[in-house]
């Protein structure tokens, strides 16, 4: 994947998801469901059962109408897996290996980092942008206080962050977020998909800063 192209997506849709389930098949309807609400960025979780073959799947099912990444990349292992099964992007804890492995094989990577320091080293080492997490630790005050000396670096919080909260995280400075179970609920275990349309359709708006319904 084209870097511009993901960095567009992820500025004008202000959204990632993130599936992590303990059925496959489950997983895969979830990422399937949220695509079919418009939500283009999707990020499977490396811990769900059989991972890698649900984004292989969802890749295919999806085509160009969605990215499908991975998330909990540790090692560059894990990387290559992941982009071996169809991920266009990834998502990491940590710095660690598997961000400077993204870079240069030129996949969008989101490199999670809670400090200054951290989030400084993870931009150094090619992130696209910086996971800030956990976010809730401190909020949007401090997402806030993070800007102020990287007033242009690019932050997507990541735990905690919930529809209500998601405008305060924006109007602190986050370039987008990152939602795993406010949004998708029990969906990837085998739950309520009706019930997952709703939650994706309320954070679809919020995010793009529309009205619920409109």
């Amino acid at each position: 994947m084209d870097l511009t192209d993901f960095t567009a997506r992820l500025s004008r849709d202000r959204l990632a998801a993130i599936v992590r389930g303990r059925s496959a098949d489950a997983a895969l309807r979830t990422v399937l469901t949220l695509v079919e609400e418009g939500i283009g960025l999707v990020e499977v979780s490396l811990n769900t059962d059989d991972a890698c073959g649900v984004i292989a799947r969802a890749a295919r099912a999806v085509g160009e109408d969605a990215f499908v990444g991975a998330g909990t990349v540790v090692t560059r292992d894990d990387l290559l897996r992941a982009q071996d099964a169809g991920a266009t992007w990834v998502v990491t804890p940590t710095g660690g290996d598997a961000v400077a492995a993204a870079a240069q094989r030129g996949l969008p990577v989101l490199a999670g980092a809670l400090t200054p320091t951290e989030a400084a080293a993870a931009m150094a080492a090619g992130a696209t942008a910086v996971k800030l997490f956990p976010a809730s630790l401190g909020g949007p005050a401090y997402l806030r206080a993070l800007k102020d000396p990287f007033p242009d670096m690019p932050l997507v919080p990541v735990g905690g962050v919930d529809a209500d909260l998601a405008p305060d995280y924006f109007a602190a400075g986050a370039l987008a977020v990152g939602v795993g179970s406010p949004l998708v609920g029990d969906a990837a275990h085998g739950g309520d998909l009706d019930g997952l349309r709703v939650r994706a359709r309320l954070f679809r708006a919020v995010c793009r800063g529309e009205e619920p319904g409109a």
